[in-house]
């Protein structure tokens, strides 16, 4: 098994099997701040993770959701796991758009606990972020466990012939 695979499977076990994984998710605001620069914003948000996409619930006019409409790059870390990286987020749109029913089966089951609560799946606002994972850190047992990974090309930096 190549090191790409066991940085994957590292993550699946981590944080799939419909785990409700809460992440701090970072984009970039629309405006620039008071310096003129752009300015990045970071909230935590509950996420599943399903073959190298993270999905979120929200609404389609909060802050997460207008800025990656702007800028689909994204930064996240998973609280106390080890796991973070960079992805492109996209709005798959609302929640109860049939083309949205199995994966918002699967939501609905990862995040039963409060899902009712946090969600009006009647209002059209009501939808999915998808956060495709592009590349990947893993450091976990304080530094015992390290993976470098990159989604887009499959590979793991500790793969390529100049790391051996």
């Amino acid at each position: 098994m190549s090191r790409y695979d066991e940085g994957i499977a590292r993550i699946e076990a981590t944080c799939g099997n419909g785990k409700d994984n809460v992440i701090a998710l970072a984009t970039i605001v629309t405006g620039p701040g008071n310096d003129g620069q752009v300015r990045p914003a970071v909230r935590d948000v509950d996420a599943m993770y399903e073959a190298g996409v993270f999905y979120v619930t929200t609404t389609a006019n909060s802050n997460k959701a207008l800025q990656i409409a702007s800028n689909p790059e994204v930064a996240f870390a998973v609280a106390f796991e080890g796991v973070y990286g960079h992805g492109s987020a996209e709005n798959l749109g609302w929640v109860l758009d049939p083309k949205n029913a199995t994966l918002r089966d699967k939501l609905r089951q990862t995040f039963a606990d409060w899902y009712d609560a946090a969600n009006n799946e009647q209002d059209p606002n009501c939808v999915i972020l998808a956060i495709r994972v592009t590349t990947c850190s893993i450091f976990q047992d304080h530094g015992a466990v390290r993976y470098e990974l990159d989604l887009v090309a499959k590979t793991e930096a500790g793969d390529s012939p100049a790391a051996a």
